[in-house]
């Protein structure tokens, strides 16, 4: 289960602390022109090391293509691709050999495989998701080709949220400060939050909005292809996300039926609805709406306060942790999010061609 889609299929490969992670793509269709600069530009979003908010291991980031790519276009063959893990500090992570982390995976996979990597919590960590965006990197270009636009932003850190509709955000202010919150003042707040945090040596979660727009009508397939399935399957397979809702979610759950209906009209000659509380999904299939959703991240599970924990024999020992941790991951979660959202769109998008 290292792959997602059927259409336009990902497989991700490799550890934190390996001496790469990587992917392949397969289908893609051939003859796409790839900008390489914005490729590049999606990895620096989510790179560690951006901002004294996050982690401070240094990664370039850079991604080096093997197959799939001649001339600069896609030749419909799989598309391979590495990138180098080069500022490793496996030594941060020896103390852990034999201890479970709360909240990790460490307990599972030891218990599943009989074996796992307690470097950076090899294949379960985070750092996975860098080959991630380089598929969602392709993926927005092919959509982006179809009128497809999709962003995603931080609405939420701890107790600090947005109260505007996504429809009035000013998406252009959100790589102009380091935690990705299109409110000059809000995102203020939530970096003095993080801040705090981190010099009690916790961390923090909050939400991620994310919006799809100019998606046509179409997309997703009756009962277990529904659109908000195959956006949810996605979203959940982020390591940090412990919450999914699209449309008017759980936020409404107090109105009636009379006043979440979305009401349908005729719009110089085009049917479309009054209203999106439907998130821009009906019966499972995109109604051309925008689509958006909210994603619910969990406070970072590596803190720099003693926790108890056990060890392999089942001892109980106190753990400290060691090493560059994020104290809140929503910022570098931000291109993660909109990459997972592309890779599921251009797949639903292939398979409405079927």
């Amino acid at each position: 289960m290292n792959s997602i889609g059927q259409c336009f299929r990902f497989t991700s490969f490799g550890e934190s602390h390996g001496t790469a992670i990587g992917g392949v793509i397969d289908g893609c269709p051939a003859g796409m022109l790839l900008d390489m600069e914005q490729i590049t530009a999606e990895l620096r979003r989510r790179r560690p090391g951006q901002s004294s908010l996050t982690t401070q291991r240094k990664e370039t980031d850079e991604v080096e293509f093997l197959s799939g790519i001649f001339e600069g276009k896609t030749t419909g063959t799989p598309i391979a691709f590495i990138i180098r893990n080069q500022n490793q500090h496996s030594a941060d992570y020896e103390h852990l050999r034999n201890v479970f982390r709360p909240s990790h995976a460490d307990y599972t996979y030891e218990m599943k495989y009989g074996i796992r990597d307690y470097r950076g919590g090899g294949r379960s960590s985070a750092r996975e998701t860098a080959a991630r965006v380089v598929a969602g990197a392709i993926a927005k270009q092919f959509l982006r080709a179809k009128g497809i636009e999709i962003i995603a932003y931080t609405s939420q850190i701890g107790e600090i949220a947005l109260e505007q509709d996504f429809v009035l955000t000013d998406t252009a202010l959100i790589e102009q400060n380091p935690v990705r919150c299109p409110d000059k003042d809000k995102a203020r707040q939530m970096i003095e939050l993080i801040e705090n945090v981190q010099r009690e040596g916790d961390s923090i979660g909050g939400t991620i909005t994310c919006v799809m727009k100019g998606v046509p009508v179409g997309l997703g397939e009756p009962i277990f292809g529904k659109l908000q399935a195959m956006l949810a399957y996605a979203m959940f397979s982020i390591n940090a996300v412990k919450g999914f809702e699209y449309g008017s979610g759980f936020r409404f759950l107090h109105a009636k039926g009379s006043e979440l209906n979305d009401p349908f009209c005729n719009e110089q000659g085009k049917i479309t609805t009054k209203t999106n509380y439907s998130g821009g999904i009906q019966g499972g299939i995109s109604n051309g709406r925008e689509i958006y959703c909210r994603l619910a991240i969990k406070p970072t599970a590596t803190i720099f306060k003693e926790q108890q924990t056990v060890d392999k024999a089942g001892h109980e020992v106190l753990l400290k942790a060691h090493g560059r941790h994020d104290p809140c991951i929503l910022p570098r979660a931000v291109p993660v999010v909109e990459a997972m959202a592309a890779i599921t769109l251009m797949d639903a998008f292939l398979l409405s061609e079927k």
